[in-house]
């Protein structure tokens, strides 16, 4: 299984970027995707989550400002992340439920937000 996120960078507040991560190795349609992030000094936490019929949840701090899609023929799933804030500087991971307990992380790609 691989996973590779792309589309990070530096942004100015209230711009947008988005987030793109490319699955192999798996049934990506049958498959729940999820995006995380991680800012240094903080726990690992869910940014946004969609199920393989497309139903979606957000963490509290990006409701509004963020939207999760997949597209399943180029097995890939996506983050559009709209009025950035300093806050959301991390490293944002993609991750993909694995045989139980594991799960499936791509490398990561740092988000700053910063002007």
């Amino acid at each position: 299984v691989q996973l590779v996120e792309s589309g990070g960078g530096l942004v100015q507040p209230g711009g947008s970027l988005r987030l793109s991560c490319a699955a192999s190795g798996i049934l990506f349609s049958r498959n729940p995707m999820g995006w995380y992030r991680q800012a240094p000094g903080k726990q690992r936490e869910l940014v946004a989550r969609i199920t393989r019929d497309a139903i979606i949840i957000y963490g509290d701090s990006v409701k509004g400002r963020f939207t999760i899609s997949r597209d399943d023929a180029k097995n890939t799933v996506y983050l559009q992340m709209n009025s950035l804030k300093p806050e959301d500087t991390a490293v944002y991971y993609c991750k993909v439920p694995g045989p139980a307990p594991y799960d499936y992380w791509g490398q990561g790609t740092q988000v700053t937000v910063s002007s």
